[in-house]
């Protein structure tokens, strides 16, 4: 790992994956499994970087990273992801003030991440990026101060992303579409569908 800026970084894995059929972290395009490709693109972007899975350690030895599950049962959502990552940075790293999130089914989210939303925030408060096609929460800065409010808003039973980042008066930074193999992609398209899969595997062949 490698920034110029104190954040760390926190993979999302953390889902059931139950629309695609099986793990996506494990899933592959062009032969290299997501979670690989999510750790290639956003480790030189963060001080250190954790992945969030409630799947058995052991899939993710190859890594080298730390994995952290879920601090509630039964699949809260992504919300209790960046909890955990929260908890991890707090007890290992406190004197890093800020986390990074982006979801490991989202293979071209941009290299410029972390610079991004730390400019557009002043790292100073929680930021999600955007794209032409919508928000993407899951893609966001957060800083770990908000830890409290975000574990009695679980507590409470709360579970949806906009709802809690909109309570925190979140900001908005945008990032414009990708030119990949000719094409301008959202680069926040993401896989949920076999199909999508296939899709992005046939862009990146294209390359």
């Amino acid at each position: 790992m490698s920034s110029g800026f104190p954040v760390a970084g926190l993979l999302l894995a953390g889902g059931r994956s139950s629309r695609f059929g099986e793990d996506k972290a494990f899933a592959t395009l062009n032969g290299t499994p997501l979670i690989n490709r999510a750790v290639a693109r956003l480790g030189p972007q963060v001080a250190r970087l954790a992945i969030n899975s409630n799947s058995d350690p052991a899939g993710f030895a190859e890594t080298g990273l730390p994995v952290i599950a879920d601090p509630i049962a039964n699949y809260a959502g992504p919300l209790a992801g960046v909890l955990a990552g929260m908890i991890w940075l707090r007890k290992t790293a406190p004197e890093i003030p800020l986390l990074v999130t982006a979801a490991v089914d989202t293979p071209f989210f941009p290299e410029n991440l972390v610079e991004s939303l730390m400019t557009q925030s002043g790292g100073l408060s929680l930021t999600m990026a955007a794209s032409e096609s919508d928000t993407h929460p899951t893609f966001a800065l957060w800083p770990v101060g908000l830890e409290q409010d975000l574990a009695d808003y679980l507590e409470r039973g709360g579970r949806k992303l906009h709802d809690w980042m909109g309570r925190q008066e979140a900001g908005i930074c945008f990032f414009p579409a990708a030119e990949i193999a000719g094409e301008l992609v959202d680069p926040f398209f993401n896989i949920n569908r076999p199909d999508q899969r296939e899709a992005a595997e046939a862009l990146l062949q294209r390359g």
